[in-house]
This record gives C-alpha cells, sequence and structure tokens, in this order.
C-alpha cells in the first residue's frame, strides 16, 4: 500500500522540500476530509488519490499537479467550496481540482448525458491549464487498475468509456505508456475471456520466440557497430493486448499471423544517428515496398517522432523497426508529460508538444462553442480523437495534418472556418478535384472561394473532422433560423392582411398577449414556428384579429397581396418534384408540418383539392430578381442518327445550360425519344434552351413536361 513518506522519498530527485512539503499539506488536508470514507474495495478512500499522485510523480509533475491530485475528490465528496480550497491552497490548484471535479449538483437524463456534460466542463478547464487532463488520465488509470470489486454491468460501462475518451485522448496527446495500460485494462473489462486468452497465448508463444528475438537483436547491434553506432540501443517490443486483439479483428487473421511480425525499436543519441541507422538496418535486410515512414521530418499530430521501417529478415519473416533519439522515445512514451517544466510564469513559452496540445484544445472549444449540445460535441469530439493521419500541403508549403479519409472541405475548415464556409472548388495538385473525393498523403491542396458561397447540406455525407461537421452544422442551423424568421414574417403578415390587420401596427403588449396565449418566448420563435409550418399564419393571424378586436367570431374578409419569393430562402423552400416549378410559372406555397412552403404550379393536379383552403395554400409569386438553379425537364423528338445526343447536348450547354440528367429511348426505327432535365434560371432561360435545340435540322419537336 502506498504511503506519503514513500512519494515524498521520490519527489526529493526533482522537487524542492518546501513544494514536497505542500504536497504533504494537501495529502493530510485529504486524509482528513475523506475521513471514513471507503472505496468499493473497503479500503480508505485516501489510498486513490495518493495513487493518482504517484502516476503523476512517476511522470515528474510539478507540486500543483500533485497537490490537486490529493485534492481532487474533495469538491466532489465534502461540504468544501472552490473559494475555501482557493484560500487554503491557492488559485492554481484549486482551479486544477474544479476542472477534474464532476456535475454533482446536476441531474441528468441518463449516464451519456451525463458523461457529455462533464466532460464539455473538463474541455474547457483544459483550454485554461493542461495539467487538467493529465491529472484526469491518472485518475481515470487508477480507477482502471481497481476495477475489481465493481458490478460487471458499472466496470464495462467505465471501461467502454475509457476505450472511447481517456485512452484516445491520451494518444493525442502523446502519452503511449498511460494510453496502453488503459487500453489493456478496459479490453479485459469488457471481453475478459478474450483478454484472457490471447494473453495466454502470448505466454505461450514467448518462450519459443526469444531465441529468434536475441538472434536478429544481436545481428542489429553487430551492423550498427560497422556503422560506427556502437551508443545505439536495440530492444525488442512486444505488441500489447488490445492492438493485437485490433489486428486480430481489422485484418481478419489469425493470432499466429500477428505474431509473425518481429518489432524492434532502437534509440540513437542524435537525429544524423537516426539516417544512420535506417542505412544500418536496410543494408543487413531487404525493406518492404511502401512500408517506410519518416515522423522525425513530418511528426505525428500529436508530436512522435520517429523512423519507421518494415524489412524481411530470415525465413522471409517480417521485421518492424523504429528508430529514434532518447528524448523522441521519451515525447513517445510521455507525450506533453515528457520533461514537464510548467512554471507559473513561463506558460508563453510552452513546449512544442505543449503547443500542439493546446491548438488542438482550442480546435475542441470551437467545436463546443458550435455545438447544439454536449451530446453532438462529444460525438465530434470521438471523430478528432481517432486520426490516421496524412499529410497535405498548402499552397505555400505548410504541411496540413487531417484524418485519413479527409476531403477538401475537411481541408478548407482546418485553414479556417470562413475558409470553409465560402468554399466552391478546390486543385488538388494544380487539378481540378471533387470536393468529396478524399485527400492522400503529399497532396497539394488549394481552396477556391466566393464571397456568395455558402456551406452545402450534402457536405455532411462526406466530411470526417469533427470541426467541418460542427462547423458546417452551426452555419445551416443558423442561416435555418434567420431564413424561418424571414419567410414565416412574410406569411403571417399575409394572413394578417386577410383580417385587415397591419403587422407594423401590432402594439409590443398586443404581441406580447399573442405570445402569452400560444405559449412561444419570443416573436423571433413565432415567426420561425409559422415559416417551418410548425403552425398556421392563418391560424395565429386569425388568433391575434380575435385578441385585437376583443371579437372571438372574427373571420377573414380582407384579401392580402401575394407573398414574394427572393431566392435567399433556398434552405426552408421546397419546390415540388412533380411539377418543377421556375421562376415565371404561376406558383402556390402548401405549408406542410416541418417542411415549411411546398412550392407547385398552380396548375399542379396534386394540389387540386386544397388549392382553395386559405389555411393551407399561399400565393406566392416570383421576384424580379429571384436567382439560383432549377430543374425543368424536357421531352425531345429527334431523328434517330449518329450523334444526335451529342448535338442536343452541345446545343444545351451552348445556352449556358447543365444537364442533370438524361434518359434515352427508340419509338421507331427512324424516330427516338429523349428526355433530359436541364438547369435553367427562370422561364426565359428556358425558352432559350429550347430554341437553341428546336434550330437542331435531326429534332422534330420540344417541348416541357408538365406533370
Amino acid at each position: 500500500m502506498p504511503t506519503i513518506d514513500a512519494l515524498a522519498n521520490r519527489l526529493q530527485s526533482y522537487l524542492s522540500p518546501e513544494k514536497i512539503n505542500r504536497v504533504k499539506r494537501a495529502y493530510y488536508f485529504a486524509e482528513q476530509a475523506h475521513q471514513g470514507q471507503k472505496r468499493a474495495s473497503d479500503e480508505p478512500y485516501i489510498i486513490h488519490p495518493l495513487a493518482v499522485a504517484n502516476v503523476l510523480a512517476k511522470m515528474h509533475m510539478d507540486h500543483q499537479s500533485l497537490m490537486a491530485a490529493m485534492l481532487h475528490d474533495v469538491l466532489e465528496d465534502t461540504p468544501m467550496t472552490r473559494e475555501a480550497m482557493a484560500r487554503q491552497f491557492g488559485d492554481g490548484v484549486a482551479d486544477l481540482v474544479d476542472g477534474v471535479s464532476k456535475l454533482t449538483h446536476l441531474e441528468f437524463e441518463d449516464k451519456r448525458h451525463e458523461m457529455a456534460e462533464n466532460f464539455q466542463k473538463m474541455a474547457m478547464a483544459m483550454a485554461k491549464d493542461l495539467r487538467v487532463i493529465l491529472v484526469k488520465l491518472a485518475d481515470r488509470l487508477h480507477n482502471m487498475r481497481t476495477l475489481g470489486p465493481l458490478r460487471p454491468d458499472k466496470k464495462r460501462r467505465i471501461a467502454q468509456e475509457t476505450l472511447d475518451i481517456y485512452a484516445p485522448i491520451a494518444q493525442r496527446l502523446g502519452i503511449n505508456d498511460i494510453r496502453v495500460e488503459l487500453e489493456n485494462l478496459s479490453f479485459a473489462a469488457i471481453y475478459p475471456m478474450r483478454a484472457r486468452s490471447i494473453s495466454a497465448a502470448i505466454t505461450k508463444v514467448r518462450g519459443n520466440r526469444r531465441e529468434v528475438v536475441e538472434q536478429i537483436q544481436a545481428a542489429l547491434h553487430k551492423r550498427l557497430e560497422e556503422f560506427t553506432l556502437s551508443g545505439a540501443q536495440v530492444y525488442g517490443r512486444e505488441k500489447h493486448l488490445y492492438s493485437i486483439y485490433q489486428k486480430m479483428k481489422e485484418q481478419h487473421k489469425p493470432f499466429k499471423d500477428i505474431m509473425d511480425v518481429y518489432a524492434f525499436r532502437i534509440v540513437t543519441d542524435s537525429v544524423e544517428d537516426c539516417y544512420k541507422a535506417l542505412g544500418a538496418v536496410h543494408s543487413l535486410f531487404n525493406p518492404v515496398f511502401k512500408r517506410f515512414k519518416d515522423y522525425i521530418a513530418v511528426p505525428k499530430v500529436n508530436g512522435y517522432q520517429s523512423l519507421h521501417t518494415t524489412v524481411i529478415g530470415y525465413n522471409g519473416m517480417h521485421i518492424e523497426v523504429q528508430i529514434r533519439t532518447h528524448d523522441m522515445d521519451a515525447m513517445a512514451n510521455h507525450g506533453i508529460a515528457a520533461h514537464w517544466l510548467y512554471k507559473e510564469n513561463d506558460s508563453d513559452n510552452p513546449t512544442p508538444a505543449q503547443a500542439r496540445a493546446r491548438r488542438w484544445i482550442n480546435g475542441l472549444l470551437e467545436i463546443q462553442q458550435q455545438a447544439n449540445s454536449s451530446i453532438e460535441f462529444i460525438e465530434h469530439v470521438k471523430i478528432d480523437l481517432f486520426p490516421d493521419e496524412i499529410y497535405v500541403f498548402t499552397p505555400k508549403g505548410r504541411i496540413m495534418e487531417l484524418p485519413k479519409g479527409a476531403t477538401p472541405v475537411d481541408f478548407a475548415y482546418a485553414v479556417h472556418t470562413d475558409v470553409g464556409n465560402s468554399c466552391v472548388g478546390c486543385l488538388v495538385n494544380r487539378k481540378y478535384w471533387p470536393l468529396s473525393q478524399p485527400l492522400e498523403s503529399g497532396d497539394s491542396v488549394k481552396i477556391i472561394t466566393a464571397k456568395s458561397a455558402h456551406p452545402n447540406t450534402a457536405w455532411l455525407n462526406f466530411v470526417v473532422t469533427g470541426k467541418a461537421k460542427s462547423a458546417i452544422r452551426h452555419y445551416l442551423k443558423t442561416i435555418h433560423q434567420a431564413e424561418s424568421e424571414d419567410i414565416g414574417r412574410k406569411l403571417l403578415a399575409k394572413a394578417m392582411g386577410q383580417f385587415e390587420l397591419d403587422i407594423n401596427a401590432i402594439s409590443d403588449e398586443q404581441w406580447q398577449a399573442l405570445l402569452d396565449d400560444l405559449a412561444v418566448p419570443t416573436l423571433t420563435d413565432l415567426f420561425s414556428d409559422v415559416g417551418m409550418g410548425i403552425r398556421l399564419g392563418f391560424v395565429v393571424a386569425q388568433r391575434l384579429a380575435q385578441q385585437v378586436r376583443h371579437d372571438e367570431n372574427v373571420t377573414a374578409s380582407g384579401k392580402a397581396s401575394a407573398v414574394a419569393l427572393r431566392g435567399t430562402e433556398k434552405l426552408i423552400l421546397n419546390y415540388a418534384k412533380c411539377c418543377a416549378p421556375i421562376p415565371g410559372d404561376p406558383i402556390v406555397g402548401v405549408i406542410s408540418k416541418g417542411k415549411g412552403l411546398v412550392i407547385h404550379r398552380e396548375t399542379c393536379k396534386n394540389i387540386a383539392d386544397i388549392r382553395d383552403d386559405q389555411q393551407r395554400c399561399v400565393h406566392l409569386e416570383w421576384d424580379d430578381d429571384m436567382g439560383g438553379d432549377f430543374h425543368a425537364e424536357l421531352r425531345i423528338i429527334v431523328h434517330s442518327q449518329r450523334g444526335v445526343l451529342a448535338n442536343v447536348a452541345s446545343a444545351i450547354a451552348n445556352a449556358a445550360s447543365n444537364i442533370d440528367s438524361v434518359h434515352m429511348e427508340e419509338k421507331d426505327a427512324s424516330v427516338s425519344q429523349i428526355l433530359v432535365s436541364v438547369s435553367v434560371n427562370n422561364r426565359v432561360h428556358l425558352a432559350n434552351v429550347m430554341r437553341r435545340v428546336r434550330r437542331l435540322p435531326e429534332v422534330v419537336r420540344v417541348y416541357r413536361v408538365l406533370r
């Protein structure tokens, strides 16, 4: 069982006596605060904070982090407040403890919401001080080590949360030692039988492998000495439990195939020696094509640096070799906690690893601000926590790290949210590239923007980064709200005209009385509800007229002018596919709950029964400046001859229109029919397209299809 004296002896190697005494003072305070409390194992509760402090001491964390480890459960489990803790131990320690503490004073719908809210709180604290997440990881590690006495369902829930959130965070921050242990412990808690089976298999083959490992190790040592690298150290690496399981599952390989690969690590004194060692390895064994990665020149997103190569050894066996310096090795194992030199007055000069971590956390905050809920936030974070990176270049040669499968839209949002929002196209390696096609490492990407552009809902189907997803959803939600409010105001004004009311003449008191009656928080919400079809403008206007005139029998008598569509309401207007209206067509809007207005042509057969229903149908007109692309279907009767389809397509293109779809069928031996959907701006544009097509000598007849 750990003791405070044993911890104090360990701390003497890097902390001053004064700081060690502060840590001991925090321990004695926590011991008194948790007096009488027990863990599930029936041990005194103080064992847990002391163990957490020991994990941090192993990483050589500063005295404030160790004090926070001692006190991290005090705010949750005792009556002590943050203010009282700040007076006792200082604001730095109180902020750390507060960042790690859960939101115990709130009630949540379920455990999922509780986890999401607590993580969101911690992410915001991490932005102020990176040590928050290190204390939390140490706390989670000890909790995972002591899962034993808990119920199986609680074990699985905690282990799954660890696999989903905390192990990936440890990996993102480069703290490999903690990440590996968290994964192994979680795996054993979720799949105990599988973990025991793989562990037993590893133990069984370990003896058989030892001779081969020693043989390869000796050969590598000898070759490194020949390259004057006698100071380089060679270690055999053993894959950990969870990574073996993952590879078996993902690659659909049996255990023996995974264990057929031997892994080694070479640690040198300098970067130059790393590349010399790589030459030594490749001169001893043949390298496998496309299995070399230089993470020294281009570090991973978490700061990891190393040379990776796979070579073919004796009897065709594959040997994976990692080559790195001593500093890189420490960074690979401890990440941002390696050589932690946190100083209260030196926060403007973080290490590169800390700076990289802060950039990631600032990205989390941007996602958090745009997310609609803590659940959505944590879903976006999960996406960003599993990056199998690719490295692409900006036009100026700057390297950008993106997850595997990232598209140009993800790249645009990684550069800046405004660049993503105004993206219209891209050049990849100086060639035009589809926005939905994934990028590859080494690609040079240039984003083409336009001031009038805005995100497309379809982008959500292919973007992979949390930042891109949250930014697109935030924009669409914001613009959707504004558009529904605008069209709702117009619809309500028109409906009020039928009751001879002027929307601008209604007083604030009258509006408030209506809002109270309808139980709607604000006038903006009322307009949005009408625009979205959640409330009928006619019914709202009638209720308002009854209140204004103090008459429950008010009926519509006036006639309002048609509502004008400007084309800026694209996100909440739906154009009926049955009749495909375009600007210039006489139109009617049908109010559909949850969809807003669905625009039909006045002569559409599908609305014949409700065309005169003033509660559901609104007479509309197109604004003179109506813009955008609309779809019209043409039926073209042509003489069957070679090249006729190409000539029709060329005529449509010459009329500044695009073909959306085309279908051609033979009517008889000499005549064929072409059904083509074209993009047009209005009826004038459509007439111009039809005129161009009609002029072709092989065209017999062309007309618009009206269903």
